[in-house]
């Protein structure tokens, strides 16, 4: 015989800003205001989480994994950026 969920396990969790309780879409809103980030939903290989949750230890994981995208993003820049100052070097030797 399946068990029915009890009323306090089937609720969402509160939410709140300060002291007020809030939807999910102020809430929402309110931490990409303060952090800047917004919400995704993204399918990884189960190694590379694994690997993040071995190296974040008791930090977030995916803090790990966003950092780990910002350094390639900002990699890509410097890699580019120093691509096309050796062009112009060479071009006026």
């Amino acid at each position: 015989m399946k068990s029915k969920p009890s009323p306090a396990t089937s609720k969402s969790p509160r939410l709140r800003i300060g002291l007020k309780d809030v939807s999910r879409k102020e809430f929402a809103a309110a931490v990409n205001e303060r952090l800047g980030k917004q919400r995704v939903s993204i399918m990884l290989d189960g190694s590379i989480i694994a690997f993040f949750k071995a190296k974040a230890g008791e930090r977030g994981y995916q803090t790990l994994i966003n950092q780990a995208l910002h350094q390639a993003m900002t990699g890509e820049q410097i890699e580019s950026t120093l691509r096309r100052v050796i062009r112009e070097e060479l071009h006026t030797a």
